[in-house]
């Protein structure tokens, strides 16, 4: 059913997905890690300016036009806030640091000598979003289930809580392969929990092989109670995070089909194109080996990945980046720093008054 791609399994793979839509609980703030590890590091403290609630704004219609006036009868429109995400909550976002990053928790690691390059806020237990498809895609791949067994979208797949979409209807037939690649590249939420859904034992028993393999990778602040990240409560911090990445990295299949640009799948008598979640692996600049992105308004963007920078093979964590773009942002930032363009960036920083 898809192209291109019969030389890992058949069934060829091919597919992607929607951006994956979250909910979010209370973040822990654990102990910081000795500053002795880090080449960088920074150092947290609580603003209550992101305890504010912000207002309720009231924008009212305008016809176009400099000299156009608005209807005596415009409607008026309230914009509610944007809800803000537990990082925010707990003053995550009050943390400086040398780069000026637009995420509240960051961590880069040497994968080859797990030297630590950078750091911030490593170990605050957040809501991780659809990150939570990378462990997903780990049970499933180690469990040496048939990638070319059809699996059926049905309506206990369907996200009934936060009502997210999906071009996935229910009756969609796809193979267990296909609903990996969907759920990888473009963290398809149905795909995801079909995968869960049709693991022996069902969906109990594979939250507990994911609860499990966290604890196997001594991912000790992390906890999964589904297999998307709609939910909230699927929390872990940066320092789990890159013990995941490093596991996933181990696994072929998980670092193709996570990092392909873009795939064409036929879903019945439609072919519809997908494109991967992380535009980055668009960009030639980037050498990625494994990634996967996430977002609930409660988690913030998130983004994890393998690449290849500055002649090494590093780990990088970003969670909670307030903004749709800042994630790629703090990521290209990161680079350039890594590169060398933004030498002395660090010094200046440490330099500043706090």
């Amino acid at each position: 059913m898809i192209r291109n791609f019969l030389e890992l399994f058949n069934p060829g793979l091919v597919g992607a997905g929607l951006l994956a839509l979250s909910l979010a609980v209370p973040v822990q703030a654990a102990p910081k890690r000795d500053g002795r590890s880090a080449v960088v590091s920074a150092k947290a403290h609580v603003s209550t300016k992101t305890r504010a609630k912000a207002p309720m704004k009231t924008v009212k219609a305008a016809a176009a036009g400099p000299r156009a006036r608005a209807p005596l009868n415009a409607p008026v429109v309230r914009v509610a806030p944007a809800r803000p995400s537990f990082g925010q909550l707990n003053g995550l976002h009050a943390t400086d640091d040398p780069l000026d990053l637009k995420s509240s928790v960051a961590l880069v690691i040497d994968q080859d000598t797990r030297q630590v390059l950078f750091s911030k806020n490593p170990e605050a237990v957040l809501p991780i979003a659809s990150i939570t498809k990378l462990m997903t895609a780990l049970i499933v791949t180690e469990a040496g289930l048939p990638l070319d067994e059809a699996l059926t979208i049905t309506q206990d797949d369907v996200d009934t809580e936060k009502g997210s979409r999906s071009r996935l209807n229910v009756g969609t037939v796809l193979s267990r392969g296909e609903m990996l690649h969907l759920a990888l590249m473009s963290s398809e939420n149905r795909a995801a929990h079909a995968l869960g859904r049709t693991y022996p034992g069902g969906l109990p028993a594979f939250i507990a092989a994911m609860n499990a393999k966290a604890r196997l990778l001594g991912m000790s602040g992390t906890r999964y109670v589904e297999p998307t990240g709609l939910s909230s409560q699927n929390q872990s911090s940066a320092s789990d995070l890159a013990r995941l990445v490093d596991a996933a990295y181990e696994h072929q299949i998980i670092r193709q089909l996570s990092t392909m640009p873009q795939a064409q799948v036929a879903v019945g008598n439609r072919h519809l194109q997908f494109r991967n979640t992380n535009g980055l692996v668009h960009n030639p600049a980037w050498d990625i080996g494994l990634q996967k992105t996430g977002y609930i308004s409660e988690a913030g963007r998130c983004l994890v990945m393998q690449a290849q920078l500055a002649g090494r093979k590093l780990i990088m964590v970003l969670l909670d980046s307030a903004g749709r773009y800042s994630r790629i942002g703090d990521a290209e930032r990161i680079r350039k720093w890594l590169d060398g363009d933004m030498h002395g960036i660090v010094e200046a920083a440490v330099r500043r008054p706090h």
